[in-house]
């Protein structure tokens, strides 16, 4: 497109005292150059809609096609925590070994619309979950620890302080409860519940509350817990 119209300022600038002289000829002229611009541009444009709906029906085929894959040995909340069957693994987890497993997360939806929704963070531990149960680790091998801070503490929060403090139900609850029901310890920070005004008995009763999610942290990867950080992508 640049192009054409640098093309038709050139011919402009350049053939001035021919129009000035002809304005008939340079009438048409002119014409034809805006037809032919607009010709072209059209169908640049016509080829760059047609393009774009074939991609996005493409996209849409591939996700369909992963999503009918998907497998939820544990976690079952959210279709983000799906995972995919592999059928040609070399590398094999250790089934006889305890696999510690810390998440740090501080995810929290910055809008009202996504605190109706279950939390992406949670959704993402239940697929790291998922993968290691289906990769054949037994589900009473996992030891898991989820320390939340920052505004994600209120993924905690019971059912009546959510309704109360976001005009709607809480959400993340029953996923909340499925990690529970793999023994996973549920941590606050108890800098973020005074800075964020989070009182401890607004949460529910499975959520123990350590000084500091930074002491929490280190607490527990010194005790040979992996690290996985749950957090917004930058």
């Amino acid at each position: 497109m640049k192009y054409f119209i640098s093309l038709l300022l050139f011919f402009f600038f350049s053939r001035s005292d021919t129009f000035s002289q002809s304005p008939a000829g340079s009438d048409s002229l002119m014409n034809r150059i805006s037809d032919s611009l607009i010709s072209k541009s059209s169908a640049l444009y016509t080829k760059s809609i047609r393009d774009s709906i074939v991609k996005k029906v493409k996209d849409s085929l591939f996700w369909a096609d992963l999503k009918n894959k998907a497998i939820y040995p544990v976690i079952k909340n959210s279709e983000f925590s799906g995972v995919f069957p592999v059928m040609n693994v070399t590398e094999k987890a250790d089934s006889t070994m305890k696999y510690k497993l810390l998440f740090n997360m501080t995810l929290w939806p910055k809008d009202s619309i996504g605190r109706r929704k279950l939390n992406e963070g949670l959704a993402e531990i239940g697929r790291i979950i998922n993968l290691h149960v289906a990769s054949g680790v037994p589900r009473e091998n996992l030891e898991l620890a989820i320390v939340i801070h920052g505004g994600a503490l209120n993924t905690y929060l019971t059912n009546d302080a959510f309704r109360k403090k976001f005009k709607t139900d809480n959400p993340n609850l029953d996923i909340l409860r499925q990690f529970s029901d793999l023994h996973a310890r549920l941590i606050a920070c108890g800098q973020a519940e005074l800075f964020f005004n989070i009182p401890a008995e607004n949460m529910i009763t499975e959520v123990k509350t350590a000084f500091s999610a930074r002491v929490a942290l280190s607490t527990y990867q010194l005790k040979g817990y992996t690290l996985f950080n749950i957090e917004e992508e930058k």
